[in-house]
């Protein structure tokens, strides 16, 4: 059997939920084991970033594929101004921002050819935050090349990369090993996925059944330190993901949806800015100690890097500065579409 392109729906509620969450997770990772660096001590929300562990990238990508099947039969022209052209704008675009302000240390140490060399070495291997934007147009060309495939082999062949596990020191192969088999699984399993959901949202009993079951589990072998050996990192991440889905499929219609799904419809511009609130925000808590809770720092950073990137896209949105988050016409190669496209 090859992947078909099944009819998807273009919008779905839940699916926007997921991705908010799993940006605030990210997020949250980053902010909290970068002010435990900074303070050489961890906090209470380590034990939550540690539980998030095994699911969280692998839900970011699974979610990344469930809509592929709806473009992934266009013409290569059209595909790859879509899926390569458009998220390699916002790493030049980002990466150039973000290496702009780490890199005073790096010409103090080694001067302008040292900055130069650095910076020319973020396009072969991803800078800083931004490697999952480096890796997703990678992701849509394999599998635009792997379409006629059949798709357990696809899947196994994956899988197998994610057991290994792979260790070369090169974020591309690293990330892809351990990745590609959930960005696969979202888009050749996309009509199992909302079917799935579709069970859960007409029997939320067992979708809470599942999450406190999935839960004890996911935090037992979290605790026990096995959550990333071989086999046990693959089913955490698949049972895992699929909670994120039960998760959102629950929390649809409550109002703690609405600030997550409002999040998942922009997770990309969260993702390109954060750190720049998240540095920002980490460096006044913590030289101003005003709350030396170190849990409560990190949930504070957290926030700054989720509301910021926010607050700024739309401020910027009508101005000069909205290249910041939407690509301009000149960067096209598919005239047809239009002159802005947003990130998200």
């Amino acid at each position: 059997m090859t992947a078909s392109h099944p009819s998807v729906p273009r919008r779905v509620d839940w699916v926007d939920v997921a991705k908010g969450f799993c940006i605030v997770m990210v997020v949250m990772m980053h902010s909290t084991l970068g002010v435990e660096a900074a303070a050489g001590a961890t906090g209470w929300l380590h034990h939550v970033v540690e539980f998030a562990k095994p699911f969280r990238m692998p839900d970011f990508f699974l979610v990344a594929g469930l809509f592929l099947a709806l473009r992934i039969d266009r013409p290569w022209r059209e595909y790859l101004d879509a899926k390569v052209v458009h998220f390699a704008y916002f790493y030049v675009l980002w990466v150039t921002i973000q290496f702009a302000m780490k890199s005073p240390p790096i010409l103090a140490e080694s001067g302008a050819e040292g900055v130069v060399r650095e910076y020319l070495l973020a396009y072969v291997e991803p800078f800083g935050t931004l490697w999952f934007i480096y890796l997703l147009p990678i992701f849509f060309v394999v599998t635009k090349l792997l379409r006629r495939v059949p798709v357990v082999a696809v899947l196994a062949v994956a899988a197998a990369l994610e057991i290994a596990p792979i260790h070369t020191g090169s974020v591309v192969i690293d990330e892809f090993a351990a990745r590609y088999v959930y960005f696969y699984a979202g888009y050749a399993l996309a009509p199992h996925i909302f079917a799935f959901a579709s069970r859960i949202a007409g029997r939320p009993a067992l979708g809470l059944a599942y999450l406190g079951v999935w839960g004890v589990v996911n935090g037992t072998l979290v605790a026990q330190g096995v959550a990333d050996m071989p086999f046990v990192g693959l089913a955490l991440g698949t049972v895992g993901a699929i909670a994120v889905v039960t998760f959102s499929v629950l929390l649809v219609g409550t109002a703690a949806a609405e600030p997550l799904r409002y999040c998942g419809e922009r997770s990309i511009v969260i993702y390109l800015a954060f750190f720049v609130f998240m540095a920002g925000s980490r460096v006044v808590l913590l030289k101003t100690g005003i709350i030396p809770d170190l849990g409560t720092v990190s949930l504070i950073v957290t926030a700054a890097g989720v509301v910021g990137p926010l607050v700024l896209a739309a401020i910027v949105r009508p101005t000069p500065l909205a290249f910041l988050f939407r690509r301009p016409a000149w960067t096209r190669i598919d005239r047809r579409e239009p002159k802005l496209v947003p990130a998200e």
